[in-house]
């Protein structure tokens, strides 16, 4: 009879979790530093706020990851903090705003660029300390390199044979300077292939990206969407939105997983969708630089973009939204990258 009870509980548990949460990415929180990657601390703390006035759970990074890993509930109103690149502001002005909140929050860094002493960066003391204090101090890198980018002359297998080794002495690096190692990778630029995720499961490490979405137990741990908030997207308007969205168990199809093509030469996308919980009809999807484009359902579990124009040269994000029917107000919210080329193959300026 316990045995019963306990395994009911556990079953009432799990339907009353949304196993969602949101993982928020910044850079610098500084009035100063290039906009596109920066938040001023005045909004920064308005976020911050807003997630301490409408009870939001913000937890460890590790949390998450654990949940997922080990296919556990996951509860309503999780949210992650982190940040990349590690620059001094957010020890400036970042960590004393979330030490008031008791806010726990990653940083994502470049060994190679701590060694380097720069003046606006973190150093290894700087983060030691922060470490020290719960802060998790992760992997983006050794020199902040995209691992897309193959250069020429070398194969695919060769370059991350080399990116390997970069990888784990940058691990290795931050557990010597700091006593964690997480291998949590987050890319740079947001940069990645299949082929690469693939790489990085080999290694045993959980990857981050850039594009948007919700996080929940389907989430792929080689390709972990994390929502960006610095400018332009620091608006609270937008950010209550993200913050309430749901993942959305959407896939591309097998031969539209890969993400870098070359300009002109990819047309459309078909996408295979599991959860059920919206009217397919509401489900509209926008792609940057294109803007909303039509929906084609090929049957109840798959649809397809026909593009509206060639996809723009450069990052360039597909994402789809439809309101959930259980869950009046919230939306599930996915997100697909490609990385488009020039015309003559040559990557786009970073």
């Amino acid at each position: 009879m316990k045995q019963f009870l306990a395994l009911l509980l556990f079953y009432l548990l799990i339907l009353t979790q949304t196993h969602a949460a949101v993982i928020l990415q910044y850079h610098h929180v500084s009035n100063e530093t290039p906009t596109s990657t920066s938040i001023a601390p005045l909004q920064f703390e308005a976020h911050m706020q807003f997630l301490a006035d409408n009870g939001y759970r913000v937890v460890p990074l590790s949390d998450i990851m654990n949940s997922i890993k080990k296919q556990q509930p996951i509860a309503d109103k999780t949210i992650a903090i982190t940040f990349d690149d590690a620059y001094l502001d957010i020890l400036q002005y970042g960590k004393p705003i979330l030490d008031r909140f008791k806010f726990p929050f990653t940083i994502f860094v470049n060994p190679g660029i701590v060694e380097q002493n720069k003046p606006n960066y973190l150093s290894w003391q700087q983060l030691k300390q922060m470490a020290d204090d719960g802060v998790i101090i992760a992997n983006h890198g050794f020199n902040h390199d995209s691992v897309a980018r193959i250069p020429d002359g070398q194969s695919q297998q060769q370059w991350l044979n080399e990116q390997a080794k970069l990888l784990l002495e940058s691990e290795r690096m931050i557990e010597a300077k700091t006593g964690q190692s997480w291998y949590y990778f987050a890319y740079p630029y947001g940069e990645y292939t299949p082929e690469i995720e693939q790489w990085l499961k080999d290694l045993d490490f959980i990857a981050f990206s850039q594009q948007s979405g919700a996080v929940g137990l389907a989430t792929s741990l080689t390709s972990v969407p994390r929502f960006p908030a610095s400018q332009p997207y620091d608006k609270l308007t937008s950010l209550k939105d993200k913050l309430a969205s749901l993942p959305f168990a959407i896939h591309p199809s097998k031969q539209d997983a890969q993400t870098i093509f070359p300009v002109n030469t990819v047309e459309k996308v078909t996408f295979e969708v599991v959860v059920d919980d919206f009217h397919p009809s509401q489900l509209n999807c926008y792609i940057s630089g294109l803007g909303r484009q039509e929906v084609q359902w090929q049957d109840d579990s798959s649809f397809t973009i026909e593009f509206s124009k060639p996809l723009p040269v450069g990052r360039v994000r597909c994402n789809c939204t439809a309101p959930s029917i259980s869950q009046p107000g919230r939306y599930y919210w996915y997100s697909k990258p490609w990385f488009i080329l020039k015309e003559n193959n040559q990557w786009y300026p970073l």
